[in-house]
C-alpha cells in the first residue's frame, strides 16, 4: 500500500512537469517571499551576482557602490526562497539584508553581533545551515545528523566528514564502493560475491545506519554482498573512531550515515543518460517536490537504470533500482514520512578472480582474464521499507522516531580456480572449483530519541535521550566441489554445469542460520561550562544476543547443528568530550569513547570469553570558515583493544578437539589525519584528506608485533577538486584528483600487495539552464594495480579497473 501511495503522486507529478504545467503549489505560492525560485549564479562579483538575483527574483536590491566594490559573492545553485537564497550570497562578504518590503531589500555593513542576516522580523544565517545538500553546490555542509539532531561539524570531537551529492555527481560516484574509495580514512577489498569489506583505522564496518536507524549489514555465511546504489541518497556521513554509543556492539571502528533524499519544497525533475567504457550505459529519472497546493505532502521518486559488460572477458551486469518516498505535515509541528525502494542486480560475475604463485608472486595475466564459465550467474534483491515521525514540541525541542525493514536475497551458481601455482615456469595446474550460494537475510532496526536546548543555572544545554533496536536473522546455504584438470592460463569457459544438488552430493556444502540482537539506551548531555568550553558526556546501556548455527556435512553426509551463542547484558559504554572555541572559526577537542565486541570462544572451563572492550584517544582542531562554505580538521588518534581470545596452547585440547582460548590479546590502532572540504576560492570546491595509520598487535601468542589489520595502508591520499571558470568561460567546469595508498599486506601474511596512485578527471559544459554535459576519465594514466588481497591459494585477487570515461547528459527542466 504504501508503494502505491507514494508511487502515484509522483509519476503524476513527474509527467505533469515533463509537459511544462505549473504544480498548484507555485501558483499559490507566486505572491509570498516563500515562493522557491531555481538559481545557478556561480561566485563571482558582488555586483554581478545580485544582479543575477534581482533577474531571478524581480527583487529590487539597494547599496552603495561603495560597499560592494571588488567583493566577491560565492554564488548560490539550487532551489530556494529569496531569503535562503539571498543569505547564501553574502556568505563571507560581510554584508548584511533587510526587507524593506516584498519586492526591496537593501544591503549595509554587518554588525559586530554576529554573522546573521536580518529580514524583516526573522533572522538567517549566512552559513548554510541544515544538513541537506542537494542543490547546495557544495563539497561541505552546515551540518550533520549523525548524532542525532543537526550538529556543525566543528561542534563534534571526533572525526567526522560527509559526502554531498554535489561531490558525488561531479565525481560520478554511483556504488557504496565508490564512496568508500573517495571517503577519508576508509579502504576497503573485495570478497568472494560483488560486495566490499570496509574499514576504518584498522576495523571493519559491518553496521550501516540509514537516516540514523543502524542495522547490521555485512553477516553473511560466505563472503560479503554489500551493495548500494547512491542514486537514492543526498549524502553519506562518516564518523570514523568508536561509534559504540550510537549502535552498540562492533562498532570500533566508526559508522556511515546514508540519508535518503526526500521530497522538497519546490517541485524539481532532473533526467540523466550516461555512456560509457566497456558499453557502459545508463538513464535515471528523478522527480520531487510539493503535491498538494500547501506544500504540506511532498514526495520523491528516483528509477535508476544501468548495463554494463566488463574488462574481463565474459563479465557484466545489469541493475535496477526504483525509489519513491512522501512526507506529510500532518500539523505545523509534526511530519510524518513513509518510503520504499527496490534493488535488483543481474551479473555474469568474476568471483574470486585470479590465484597467484606459492611464494606470492603475481602470475602476471592479462587483466581482462576470466576465471568462470560461461553459465556463471548471480542475482540479488534487495527490499527497503521504511517509515519514521517528527514532532517538534517548540523551537527547542523535538521527539523522533524512525524504524526500517531491510529484506535481502542474493544467490549465485559460478565457476572460479583454486590453489596456487607452485613457482614462476611451472604449469598453470590449478582446481576448478563449481560454487552455489543461496543467502536470504531480514534486518529490522528503530531508533527513538528526543532532544533539546535549555538554559538552566546560567549554562546553556542540550540533551539527547533514545532507545534503539535492530535484529538480523539469516536462512544462508553453499556447496561446492573441486575437480582437476584446470589451466590458469587456458581456462575452460564452457564445462557442463552441476546444480546445487549434485554439488551438495559431489562435495561439501553448509546450511547456516544467524539470530543477531541488540537493543540499547543511550544518551548525552552537551553543557557549555565557560563560554568559550562546551562539555560532552554520554553513555549507552546494550544488551546483545548472539546465535549462529552451523550444519555443514561432505558428499551428502551432514552433521547434527552445532551453535555458537554469545550474550551480552546490560554492558554501558561510556563517551565523553571538551570542545574549546578559540574564536567563532576554529575549535579544539579532546574526546574518550568506549567499545565492546563479544566473543564467542570457549575457555577450559566451558564459559565464554569475555568481550573485547576498546578504549578510544582523540585530540584534535576543526575550523568553520568563509561562513561555513569551508570546514577542515587534525586529529591524532590511538585505539586500544584489550581481551582478544588466543589459543591457551599450555591448556587441554577439548574445546571442539582443539585448544580452548584465553582473553589475553591486545591490538592497538593509532595515527592522524587532516581533512578539508568546501569551496577553498570563488568557484573551486576541494575534498582533500590524508591519513597516517598503524595498526599493530601488542600481545599475541602468534602475531605479536606484526601487523593487525594487514588491509590498511600506512598512508592514504584522497585530493579531488571542480573549479567552474570565471568570466566568458562560466558554462565550463574542470576536475581533478587522486586517490594514493602506500603497500598492503595479504591476509595471509605471505606477500605485500604494492601501493598505488590513480588519477581522475571531469569536464563540465553547461549548455543553457536546463542542459548540462560533462566526462569523466578515470584512472587516466591507465595504471595497473591489485586491490588488497587475501592469499596465493584461495583466489580473491582482483585487478583494479582500467582507464575508463563516462559521458553524462542532464536534463533540468526549469518552472
Amino acid at each position: 500500500m504504501a508503494h502505491r501511495f507514494a508511487a502515484r503522486p509522483l509519476l503524476a507529478l513527474a509527467i505533469s512537469m515533463a509537459c511544462s504545467t505549473a504544480p498548484l503549489y507555485l501558483q499559490a505560492a507566486e505572491t509570498t517571499q516563500a515562493q522557491a525560485y531555481r538559481f545557478d549564479i556561480p561566485g563571482q562579483s558582488l555586483d554581478g551576482a545580485l544582479a543575477a538575483f534581482s533577474a531571478v527574483t524581480r527583487i529590487q536590491v539597494l547599496v552603495s557602490g561603495e560597499l560592494t566594490q571588488g567583493v566577491v559573492s560565492p554564488g548560490v545553485s539550487g532551489n530556494l526562497g529569496q531569503r535562503e537564497a539571498l543569505g547564501q550570497l553574502l556568505g563571507g562578504t560581510g554584508l548584511s539584508a533587510a526587507f524593506i518590503n516584498a519586492d526591496t531589500v537593501t544591503l549595509e555593513k554587518r554588525t559586530a553581533t554576529g554573522s546573521a542576516i536580518e529580514v524583516g522580523a526573522t533572522t538567517i544565517s549566512a552559513e548554510r545551515l541544515g544538513a541537506t545538500t542537494e542543490g547546495s553546490g557544495s563539497y561541505t555542509t552546515g551540518a550533520v545528523t549523525l548524532g542525532k539532531g543537526e550538529q556543525k561539524l566543528k561542534d563534534i570531537p571526533q572525526s567526522v566528514s560527509v559526502m554531498t551529492r554535489k561531490q558525488m555527481d561531479d565525481q560520478n560516484t554511483t556504488k557504496l564502493s565508490e564512496v568508500v574509495k573517495r571517503t577519508p580514512g576508509l579502504t576497503a577489498t573485495k570478497s568472494p560475491g560483488p560486495g566490499l569489506f570496509i574499514f576504518s583505522r584498522g576495523f571493519e564496518i559491518g553496521t550501516l545506519q540509514y537516516d540514523g536507524v543502524g542495522i547490521a549489514r555485512n553477516t553473511y555465511a560466505l563472503g560479503s554482498y554489500l551493495t548500494e546504489n547512491m542514486a537514492i541518497y543526498d549524502r553519506v556521513e562518516t564518523l570514523r573512531g568508536p561509534a559504540a554509543l550510537l549502535q552498540g556492539a562492533n562498532s570500533p571502528g566508526g559508522t556511515m550515515n546514508l540519508v535518503r533524499k526526500r521530497g522538497q519544497q519546490a517541485p524539481t525533475v532532473t533526467i540523466t543518460a550516461k555512456a560509457g567504457s566497456w558499453d557502459h550505459y545508463g538513464t535515471q529519472v528523478d522527480a520531487g517536490g510539493p503535491l498538494n497546493a500547501e506544500g504540506t505532502l511532498r514526495g520523491r521518486f528516483v528509477a535508476d537504470y544501468d548495463t554494463t559488460n566488463s574488462f574481463v572477458d565474459y563479465a557484466g551486469s545489469w541493475n535496477q533500482t526504483v525509489y519513491a518516498a512522501v512526507d506529510y505535515d500532518f500539523t505545523p509541528d509534526t511530519t510524518v514520512g513513509v518510503g520504499i525502494s527496490n534493488q535488483k542486480g543481474h551479473a555474469r560475475p568474476n568471483f574470486m578472480s585470479l590465484p597467484r604463485y606459492a611464494n606470492g608472486s603475481d602470475l602476471g595475466l592479462p587483466r581482462s582474464t576470466f576465471v568462470g564459465a560461461s553459465w556463471n550467474r548471480s542475482v540479488n534483491n534487495q527490499t527497503q521499507v521504511f517509515a519514521d515521525i517528527e514532532h517538534r514540541f517548540n523551537d527547542d525541542w523535538k521527539l523522533k522516531a524512525a524504524v526500517i525493514a531491510m529484506d535481502e536475497h542474493n544467490d549465485a551458481t559460478y565457476q572460479a580456480t583454486w590453489d596456487e601455482i607452485p613457482n614462476p615456469g611451472t604449469a598453470g595446474n590449478v582446481r576448478y572449483v563449481d560454487w552455489v550460494t543461496d543467502f536470504n537475510t531480514k534486518s529490522r532496526g528503530v531508533d527513538v530519541y528526543v532532544n533539546g536546548k535549555f538554559e538552566t543555572l546560567g549554562f546553556q544545554q542540550e540533551l539527547v535521550l533514545g532507545a534503539n533496536y535492530s535484529k538480523l536473522t539469516t536462512h544462508d546455504l553453499y556447496a561446492r566441489d573441486a575437480t582437476d584438470g584446470a589451466d590458469i592460463f587456458n581456462i575452460d569457459h564452457n564445462r557442463p554445469q552441476r546444480d546445487k544438488y549434485q554439488l551438495f552430493q559431489d562435495g561439501s556444502g553448509s546450511k547456516s542460520w544467524y539470530d543477531i540482537r541488540q537493543k540499547g539506551i543511550y544518551g548525552t548531555w552537551r553543557v557549555k561550562v565557560l563560554d568559550p568550553l562546551t562539555l560532552i558526556v554520554g553513555a549507552r546501556t546494550s544488551w546483545y544476543d548472539f546465535s549462529y548455527i552451523d550444519q555443514s556435512g561432505f558428499q551428502g553426509v551432514y552433521d547434527n547443528p552445532t551453535q555458537s551463542t554469545t550474550q551480552t547484558t546490560g554492558r554501558v559504554t561510556p563517551y565523553a568530550g571538551l570542545v574549546y572555541a578559540l574564536n567563532d572559526q576554529w575549535s579544539a577537542y579532546a574526546s574518550y569513547a568506549d567499545a565492546f565486541e563479544p566473543q564467542t570462544n570457549l575457555t577450559t572451563s566451558g564459559s565464554m570469553l569475555k568481550p573485547i572492550e576498546g578504549q578510544n584517544y582523540e585530540l584534535g582542531i576543526k575550523g568553520e570558515l568563509a561562513d561555513g562554505r569551508l570546514n577542515t580538521s587534525f586529529a591524532i588518534f590511538r585505539y586500544d583493544q584489550e581481551n582478544r581470545g588466543v589459543q591457551d596452547l599450555q591448556g587441554p585440547m577439548n574445546c571442539g578437539g582443539w585448544y580452548c582460548s584465553v582473553a589475553s590479546g591486545k591490538v592497538r590502532s593509532q595515527g592522524f589525519e587532516a581533512t578539508l572540504s568546501g569551496e577553498v576560492l570563488p568557484g573551486l570546491q576541494l575534498v582533500s584528506s590524508y591519513t597516517y595509520n598503524t595498526t599493530k598487535f601488542l600481545k599475541d601468542d602468534t602475531y605479536e608485533g606484526k601487523i593487525f589489520s594487514t588491509w590498511t595502508p600506512k598512508h592514504l591520499l584522497k585530493v579531488w577538486g571542480d573549479y567552474q571558470l570565471p568570466g566568458d568561460w562560466q558554462k565550463v567546469s574542470v576536475g581533478a584528483g587522486v586517490t594514493a595508498q602506500s603497500s598492503t599486506e595479504a591476509y595471509d601474511r605471505n606477500f605485500s600487495v604494492p601501493g598505488n596512485a590513480l588519477w581522475d578527471s571531469r569536464v563540465a559544459y553547461k549548455i543553457n539552464q536546463e542542459f548540462t554535459v560533462a566526462a569523466n576519465l578515470n584512472n587516466m594514466f591507465d595504471k595497473k594495480y591489485y586491490i588488497p588481497a587475501y592469499n596465493a591459494t584461495w583466489g580473491s585477487n582482483y585487478y583494479g579497473d582500467p582507464r575508463n570515461v563516462m559521458f553524462t547528459m542532464t536534463y533540468t527542466p526549469q518552472f
